[in-house]
């Protein structure tokens, strides 16, 4: 239920929903017994998928006291069809979020491999504490991303209305799950995949993850280094950096993405007359957005309007997957020169509009505002980010709104910062990262792999997607395989083991609705699924 809350200095905030999350670590020794349930598989009844099997495991709210409060945690698994001799045990996947599902990962992922390896592995999927289908799904404002949302520039004198609905927001989350939310960090994500491998019975595991399923995954490392087989972490995020910090190097990113974008939109002119230059593109998106102002599009079938703040997040998607640029430039062309709003909209539904709830939101800010310490005041934050949106105008506001929780977070960041990562004990750790990378920039790929000795880094030189495996790019695929087949790493020395080719820039076209399409049919309400090739995986925002 929404609590409707007047605006708060943070300090004010902070004293009026309680108190901090505790930084301490419990001795590892004293968690021997986890207190997890057991695994009772059963089809999952996927059409697509008959051997997907399901299950969902017990786990304790607080791992300090395993016999305690459960929540459950919602797995599946595609078994291993090799033969008993050659089966190398489960692979847990994560692509990210914080928060996102895992599920859709295990027959996707298996199938983007060759299928002599793919059969030795157990492939498991879960849906981390508090998300999805794991119980409960924590939810604290349904309906905290309906449109129209209050526009994200400063300029436009959005700034209290947008410290008012983040203020409520975490005032919401306070009210109703102050007993789940201070245990919904990547340290207690990474003690429940240590309660699977427990449940499935193995001593070891192997490990994918995206984003910040890299941050799980070396948290899981640093923690339980010798229940490690193998390990990749793909577009990683960097292990000591607090989010704040983070985000501000992700608007940096996403400016670059922005231009990448713009300049490839005015190389095709002919085919979007947006101008033949970086600077007209990117004034032609200035002019939309303003247009939006004034006069904001029917979002249909999706709720509301279409106004500056939805159309920002119609775009940003454009820096984790180019595959959406020819939808992106078609949008500001039928808009300028063919005064058409359906692919607006039809982008929208596809790209941007919410889902029948808040999301993996409440995961998303449990995890980030209690793992490191924010500033707590509004000064502060509009001080920093107006030097940054300086340089970087195109995301920055937008991340900033969406961060704007962690200033009035009922749980005081930890101090001490985010678990430091030191890689010992572990094996080699297989390591992907691009260069242009929008979510988790190229400095974070460098910064693990010297936190992991022995760890061997494989970079993409260039942008096109975040996530980069299993997109078809030959050599980082292929290196993938070769260590899940037999731990083979690139040889290469120093810190970039191997390097690799982005993918070719997308064909500029027109994606172009049939002429009979009218808005409220324009596109589904549903967000596109997870294996869609313009989708976009770990949204670390």
């Amino acid at each position: 239920m929404r609590k409707v809350i007047a605006l708060l200095s943070a300090a004010a905030a902070v004293a009026a929903l309680g108190g901090a999350a505790s930084a301490a670590e419990p001795d590892t020794a004293a968690l021997e017994d986890t207190g997890q349930g057991s695994l009772v598989w059963s089809s999952c009844n996927d059409a697509t998928t008959p051997a997907l099997q399901c299950a969902m495991l017990d786990v304790p709210v607080n791992y300090a006291d395993p016999h305690g409060r459960k929540i459950k945690i919602k797995l599946n698994r595609l078994p291993a069809t090799a033969p008993k001799d050659q089966q190398q045990g489960p692979i847990l996947l994560n692509p990210g979020g914080p928060g996102d599902s895992g599920l859709w990962m295990p027959a996707y992922i298996s199938g983007q491999i060759p299928k002599d390896v793919a059969s030795t592995y157990d492939w498991i999927g879960f849906d981390p504490r508090g998300t999805n289908a794991s119980d409960p799904h924590v939810v604290c404002d349904a309906h905290y991303f309906d449109a129209e949302r209050p526009d994200y520039q400063v300029s436009q004198g959005t700034s209290k209305a947008w410290l008012k609905k983040a203020a409520g927001y975490a005032a919401d989350c306070a009210a109703d799950w102050s007993w789940l939310l201070p245990h919904m960090t990547t340290v207690d994500n990474a003690r429940d995949m240590d309660s699977i491998r427990r449940a499935l019975g193995v001593q070891k595991i192997n490990f994918y993850g995206g984003s910040w399923g890299t941050s799980l995954g070396s948290t899981y490392g640093q923690l339980f280094p010798k229940h490690v087989r193998r390990m990749v972490l793909d577009s990683i995020v960097g292990p000591t950096i607090s989010w704040y910090d983070h985000n501000i190097l992700q608007d940096k990113e996403h400016q670059r993405r922005f231009d990448a974008f713009a300049d490839w939109a005015a190389k095709a002119d002919s085919v979007y007359h947006l101008g033949t230059d970086r600077a007209a593109v990117e004034k032609a998106y200035a002019q939309v957005e303003d247009a939006l102002r004034k006069d904001p599009v029917d979002a249909a079938p999706a709720p509301g309007k279409i106004g500056p703040a939805e159309f920002e997040d119609t775009f940003y998607g454009g820096g984790y997957n180019f595959l959406r640029w020819p939808r992106m430039a078609t949008v500001l062309s039928s808009y300028l020169v063919q005064h058409d709003t359906r692919p607006l909209n039809i982008a929208y539904n596809k790209y941007a509009a919410p889902g029948s709830d808040d999301g993996t939101f409440p995961a998303y800010n449990a995890a980030q505002c209690t793992e490191n310490a924010w500033p707590r005041d509004w000064e502060t934050w509009k001080k920093d980010q107006a030097k940054v949106n300086a340089e970087a105008p195109f995301y920055t506001y937008n991340n900033m709104w969406y961060n704007a929780a962690c200033m009035f977070w009922p749980y005081q960041g930890n101090q001490a910062g985010r678990l430091k990562i030191t890689g010992k004990g572990l094996p080699p750790v297989l390591l992907f990262q691009a260069t242009e990378d929008a979510a988790t920039p190229y400095e974070g790929g460098l910064a693990m792999h010297d936190a992991l000795p022995g760890s061997k880094l494989v970079v993409q030189d260039g942008g096109s997607f975040h996530e980069i495996l299993f997109h078809g790019n030959a050599c980082l695929d292929d290196t993938f395989t070769a260590y899940l087949r037999d731990g083979s790493l690139p040889d290469g020395k120093g810190r970039v083991a191997k390097t690799c080719a982005p993918e070719a820039d997308p064909a500029p076209v027109l994606v172009t609705p049939p002429p009979t399409l009218t808005a409220k049919t324009a596109a589904p309400a549903a967000p596109l699924s997870p294996t869609d090739p313009e989708a976009v995986h770990g949204v670390l925002r």
